[in-house]
């Protein structure tokens, strides 16, 4: 077994012949420099894949940063995607990195998009 096959059994728990089908697609992928859409319902282990990918990956020295879209109010979401400056806004008493600028250079999980809202969603294709 090679080692990032291992990387991804260590990562990836079974042995169904559809999870096999998936590890050797994610293996594919890891050697290339491309974004990646990772569907599935909810628990169903999108951020574990996410997590082997990278692992496995190019970026793998770089961070690996996860958002859960769901769990951010709308309001505060472009604040905690983009970052902001002290005074941007009444509550911006100090500047906060955003979760891009935190994973620069490495991998952005954002799960759960579908729960944004269309408008905040609909920020997310310029910057993808």
């Amino acid at each position: 077994m090679s080692k990032k096959h291992t990387l991804f059994a260590e990562k990836l728990v079974g042995n169904s012949p559809a999870l096999q089908q998936l590890i050797n697609a994610a293996q594919l992928v890891a050697a290339a420099d491309v974004t990646v859409l990772i569907l599935g319902e909810s628990s169903t282990g999108k951020e574990c894949l996410a997590s082997a990918l990278h692992a496995t990956g190019r970026r793998a020295e770089r961070p690996f940063v996860a958002l859960n879209c769901a769990a951010v109010p709308e309001e505060l979401f472009e604040s905690e995607l983009f970052g902001h400056c002290k005074g941007a806004f009444t509550s911006a008493v100090q500047e906060r990195q955003g979760y891009i600028e935190k994973a620069n250079g490495g991998v952005l999980f954002l799960d759960e998009i579908g729960e944004l809202s269309l408008a905040a969603q609909a920020k997310l294709p310029r910057f993808l």
